[in-house]
């Protein structure tokens, strides 16, 4: 018991002194430094911050558009292409007229929009295939061989396009949209007329010349559906629908005279492309 004793007093009395020492010393290592030379930074750029250069000339030349360049200028064009069609060529006439044919003929979903839409794009494509032929020609081949700039091509390629407007654009209608833009002084020559002048100048005439061909083709139509009712009329038959029965005659007259021959040659002839 006394051995007890004595022990224990002796690690009560060792406790502070260990808790005052605290943890061993960690034993101090020099490192070797290393010197760097004294040699200045290199600084990319003449004014010392960040420079970026972009190089968009292909393989072939400084002067050659490099393929990324060709396929960003291809998916701007087909995003746009919708609204070049309509309103730089000569799609709108057409679209315009075979829909008036077919509200004169009495049936509303023959032939269905598909068929009108693409007969009339690819007769556009016809009427323009010398403009488009041109506009290649001058503008886009020679900016992808590095012969033009992009202004250069720009300006090479619009001229055919415009010959066309001036063709086919009305000459109220142009004075209008002159009036309308606050030039002081008139354009002695075409090249002098603008683009955002000549665009809504040709796509009013387009219009009007749609609807006079339009008002034309309705007329024998009309005509026939006028005697139809009258016949019903004078027989009693008011109960019977006169477009019911106008419509055999007037399918009948259409097929008579081939009609859609008839219209797609008045069409393309309507155009001046010389």
């Amino acid at each position: 018991m006394l051995a007890f004793i004595v022990a224990f007093a002796a690690l009560w009395m060792a406790a502070p002194v260990a808790a005052q020492s605290g943890p061993p010393a960690r034993p101090e290592i020099d490192l070797p430094q290393t010197v760097l030379p004294d040699e200045e930074p290199t600084v990319p750029g003449e004014d010392g911050g960040l420079s970026l250069n972009i190089d968009l000339g292909g393989e072939d030349g400084e002067g050659v558009p490099s393929e990324s360049v060709v396929l960003i200028i291809g998916l701007t064009l087909l995003s746009v292409a919708p609204s070049l069609v309509i309103m730089l060529t000569s799609f709108t006439r057409i679209v315009i007229v075979f829909s008036l044919v077919r509200n004169a003929l009495g049936v509303q979903s023959v032939p269905p929009n598909q068929v009108v839409v693409g007969l009339s794009l690819f007769l556009s494509i016809f009427i323009m295939g010398p403009t488009l032929k041109a506009m290649n020609e001058e503008g886009l081949q020679p900016y992808l061989e590095g012969e033009l700039t992009q202004e250069e091509a720009y300006n090479a390629a619009v001229d055919p396009l415009r010959e066309f407007m001036f063709a086919n654009v009305g000459a109220d209608e142009l004075g209008l949209m002159l009036a309308a833009e606050n030039s002081e002084l008139a354009p002695d020559t075409p090249d002098d007329v603008s683009m955002s002048a000549l665009v809504p100048a040709f796509i009013l005439s387009e219009l009007k010349t749609a609807f006079i061909i339009g008002f034309v083709v309705f007329m024998p139509f009309l005509v026939i559906d006028l005697v139809v009712s009258s016949v019903l009329m004078s027989l009693g038959m008011m109960m019977l629908p006169p477009v019911f029965v106008s419509l055999p005659f007037k399918i009948l007259l259409f097929v008579m005279v081939n009609g859609w021959v008839l219209l797609a040659e008045t069409l393309i002839t309507s155009f001046n492309t010389t």
